[in-house]
């Protein structure tokens, strides 16, 4: 996936600038139903922020790039009195200083007092994956001055760092191109009535790294790999005798029925704190037999349970 123009540009608002809070205008006699939904997209420049943000368009959100954090509760008032006509905003947030990060803060903090229901969406990607988009479209990282592109995004992941542990829902683009982003988007926000909690269980394999935006983490590696076995070798999890094989081996059953337990409380805890999203990885060695049966079958008893899940196999496919 390309960096996208906003990702790369370098934020013109300047420290200088005063801006208020929006605090001094009261939002009483606004009914409370009026409030519009807010989702604030915020990440690494260069993962996607502004794919992320087309895709809330296109699927009918009132989005606002570039907007200065301490404006942000002045947005949603101004939403709230529309009467309707403005059910559900996006704001992209571009955060390149740390006056920018205390505003967002201030801001964020704010909403809360007002009762506002707000969602932070972050876009990451490795090192890598973003050095290598800068230099396909041959710009600077914005925050890398003199140095290079690995120091400003050392710089730019560090300034980020609180606001990504506060996001409700990370996605990692790294292996991602802009149609893959545009279906996870899709996938977690075209639904016309929010669910309560929405889970992506994803399969991968360990040699291959694990998955950045990750919540939970299980490992099938205690388990036989049918990659052992000539006849089974060729196939993956999804087949049915890979996954016979998988679930008829010692503790197979009972791993899932636990951590189907646990999960069932961890989600309950989810719910009371307002997260609404949860990626759940399963790994084995190579992310092809052990990790995606199981994957299957997590995702179908969390199905079940009325969670709605995705189910991504990140690694079946690369061997």
């Amino acid at each position: 996936m390309n960096a996208n123009k906003h990702d790369e540009q370098q934020d013109q608002t300047g420290d200088e600038a005063q801006v208020s809070t929006g605090t001094s205008a009261d939002s009483a006699g606004v009914p409370e139903t009026a409030i519009p939904e807010l989702v604030i997209i915020s990440g690494m420049s260069g993962a996607g922020r502004s794919t992320a943000a087309k895709c809330l368009e296109d699927l009918g959100w009132f989005v606002v790039d570039n907007l200065p954090p301490a404006l942000i509760p002045t947005m949603v008032e101004l939403g709230a009195r529309s009467q309707g006509n403005v059910a559900r905003i996006a704001v992209v947030v571009d955060v390149r200083g740390r006056r920018f990060f205390d505003n967002l803060r201030e801001s964020l903090a704010d909403l809360d007092t007002r009762g506002v229901t707000r969602r932070i969406v972050f876009l990451e990607s490795s090192d890598e994956a973003l050095v290598r988009r800068f230099e396909s479209v041959r710009r600077p990282h914005p925050l890398q001055g003199d140095g290079r592109i690995v120091d400003g995004i050392a710089a730019e992941r560090e300034l980020l760092r609180e606001l990504r542990g506060d996001a409700d829902l990370v996605i990692d683009t790294s292996s991602l191109n802009v149609h893959e982003l545009r279906a996870k988007m899709d996938a977690q926000f075209a639904g016309e009535e929010e669910p309560e909690l929405r889970a992506t269980v994803m399969s991968f394999g360990f040699k291959y790294g694990l998955p950045v935006d990750a919540d939970l983490v299980a490992d099938m590696r205690f388990l036989p790999n049918p990659h052992w076995v000539p006849e089974l070798r060729p196939f993956t999890g999804l087949n049915e005798e890979v996954a016979a094989y998988v679930f008829n081996q010692p503790g197979a059953k009972e791993f899932l029925d636990r951590y189907a337990e646990l999960l069932r409380l961890i989600a309950a805890g989810y719910r009371r704190e307002g997260k609404r999203y949860v990626t759940i990885a399963i790994g084995c060695t190579g992310g092809k037999h052990r990790s995606v049966a199981t994957s299957e079958k997590l995702a179908a008893r969390l199905a079940a349970e009325g969670v709605e899940t995705v189910v991504v196999h990140r690694d079946m496919g690369r061997e």
